[in-house]
């Protein structure tokens, strides 16, 4: 299985957005992620594309 993960500044990068409202997306459960470890956080690709779907589905 090779499913991508990204890191918080990936994240951000691809939302610009910054660091707080991406983890705040997270505490609030809109955007999933993963630990890895002890505290690595990873953001899966499809809880990004699956967040902005929502997003995009939420406009129209």
């Amino acid at each position: 299985m090779t499913s991508e993960l990204l890191t918080i500044p990936q994240t951000m990068a691809a939302l610009k957005v910054s660091r707080w409202t991406v983890y705040n997306l997270i505490r609030s459960g809109e955007l999933g992620s993963i630990v890895v470890g002890s505290r690595c956080r990873r953001i899966p690709v499809t809880a990004l594309n699956d967040y902005i779907t929502r997003l995009c589905e939420e406009v129209a």
